[in-house]
């Protein structure tokens, strides 16, 4: 005679969820734990990894011990070279710019006026390495990476006094400022002479933002975009890409994959070259999560944003100076894909306060420096911790059916794979059946946590280590198996980190159960 327990096992069956396809908040609940297995409802402050899986950021650190001089915001962030910054900040009744290499700050010199957010740009005429710094109010202000100089171009015509944006393109230097596209003679930023080259173009609209694209200038303004082609002042000529809506922010222009993602009035949009020529896809990016990027972008009219290269990733920050740094909200978006809006998967950021930002990749790797305003420059994605305060990481999948979603389903048991960089403790939740308060029958089970185990891998800098005690390069366990119970017609998995302890990826979880019968 065989027992019910000896007869239970062989009837259990698993269900594999593979944690892809990111944050998606455009379909209804049943319809997304159905066609999008391993989607999120929610997911805070993990991202989607280009290796596969879900994975906890890192978080920032400070850059100098040191604050910048002045008050108020860090009005632009401007990486060099490896550890070497330019910043600004007002000294009380203008701009003032200073360097710095992660101790003290020097200053370079101050404009005449106090100006808002900076925007830059690199550019190299004759072997001399320069950066050309535009603040809507001065004149535009030139570093010398030679010379170790800022200097101003007081003799600027009044078309370029008081620019907002800034861009490299054909050896010229182009500025930005209300409807006027002005141009410097060819290789040299300070001659604005006709006869040397140097013209301006109203547009006729207010510009909100330049990029280059290929052998193209994008302009911006609201309500439509432009293209510039050629490559002198004989041949320019200015072409529409679209008439029909434009950029709202032109601090939210960046290129990532091959294509230039924008904030337009109805979302993150991505202008994308097609395979006929002179031809642009327009495509509503942030689409699959519109209603989490509206909580962000309605939040506040004042953005920042950056690309981290080596993740294909493109990150937007909305700052708002009230709120203190753990309310603030920001969208991550990682490429799959290298042309196109159908390999781009979300997340939501809270945490990082951003106000200006830069990042640059070289030989040395890539870095993300920011400042918000308290007056320190910190290093993005770096660390365990928001500079010492938790990460706090949430993933929340969509309720699944698994099969017939008029079918109860008992759970006994999760396997959950994971990736570790050390140890980690997650809290992990079940929930069945929408988590209805009137559902009554459904109980929910408490949350359990599931911590690393393994090859007693101790994290260095943890106070209490002591030296010589401990083996370092243990490998953690990459497998995690947990009893679950309760039972439910659908159920949702709900993994949450609030710890500074290191990164780690959720790769994939198996989940076993035995189909019961209908209620």
């Amino acid at each position: 005679q065989l027992f019910e327990s000896e007869l239970m096992p062989t009837t259990w069956q698993t269900f594999p969820i593979e944690f892809r396809g990111g944050l998606v908040s455009n379909l209804s609940p049943l319809q997304q734990g159905i066609n999008k297995v391993g989607s999120a409802t929610i997911l805070q402050n993990y991202e989607p990894a280009r290796e596969g899986g879900y994975r906890k950021i890192l978080g920032y650190t400070k850059f100098s011990s040191t604050a910048v001089t002045g008050s108020g915001a860090i009005l632009g962030v401007k990486l060099l070279n490896a550890g070497e910054i330019i910043t600004a900040r007002s000294n009380g009744t203008d701009t003032e710019y200073y360097i710095g290499t992660g101790t003290t700050w020097t200053s370079l010199g101050a404009a005449a006026d106090l100006g808002g957010r900076i925007s830059s740009e690199e550019f190299n005429f004759g072997n001399i390495h320069k950066v050309a710094f535009v603040d809507g109010v001065n004149y535009p202000a030139v570093y010398n990476d030679t010379t170790n100089t800022l200097s101003f171009l007081t003799g600027a015509p009044a078309e370029v006094h008081g620019a907002k944006y800034i861009k490299a393109f054909k050896n010229h230097i182009f500025y930005a400022k209300g409807t006027m596209l002005s141009f410097s003679a060819p290789y040299n930023e300070a001659d604005f002479t006709v006869a040397a080259g140097a013209g301006v173009v109203d547009i006729g609209h207010t510009i909100t933002g330049l990029a280059v694209f290929r052998d193209i200038l994008v302009v911006f303004a609201r309500n439509k975009v432009l293209q510039l082609v050629g490559n002198t002042i004989a041949d320019f000529n200015l072409q529409p890409i679209t008439e029909d809506i434009g950029c709202v922010s032109g601090d939210t222009i960046q290129e990532i994959g091959g294509d230039i993602m924008y904030l337009a009035p109805d979302g993150l949009r991505l202008l994308s070259a097609t395979d006929r020529n002179d031809d642009f896809a327009l495509e509503i990016a942030s689409a699959p999560i519109e209603k989490d990027a509206r909580i962000v972008t309605d939040s506040s009219t004042t953005y920042s944003s950056m690309v981290i290269r080596g993740k294909a990733q493109y990150r937007l920050f909305a700052y708002i100076s009230s709120d203190s740094a753990s309310n603030h909200r920001g969208l991550l978006a990682t490429k799959f894909s290298d042309q196109g809006s159908s390999r781009i998967e979300w997340a939501t950021l809270r945490g990082i306060k951003v106000y200006s930002v830069d990042s640059k990749y070289s030989e040395s790797g890539e870095s993300v420096y920011f400042g918000n305003d308290d007056g320190y420059i910190y290093t993005m994605d770096n660390g365990s911790s928001f500079d010492g305060a938790n990460i706090e990481s949430v993933y929340e999948s969509p309720y699944m059916p698994i099969t017939d979603p008029q079918l109860r389903k008992t759970l006994y048991r999760m396997t959950l794979y994971v990736t570790p960089t050390g140890n980690f403790n997650i809290q992990c939740g079940i929930k069945y059946d929408f988590n209805r308060i009137n559902n009554t029958p459904v109980i929910q089970p408490p949350v359990f946590s599931i911590v690393s185990t393994g090859g007693g891998v101790p994290i260095y800098g943890t106070p209490g280590l002591v030296w010589g005690s401990f083996n370092y390069g243990g490998e953690l366990d990459r497998v995690y198996s947990n009893h679950l119970i309760g039972s439910g017609k659908t159920f949702a998995i709900r993994f949450d980190d609030k710890t500074t302890n290191p990164s780690h990826t959720l790769d994939a979880a198996i989940i076993e159960f035995m189909p019961l019968d209908r209620q």
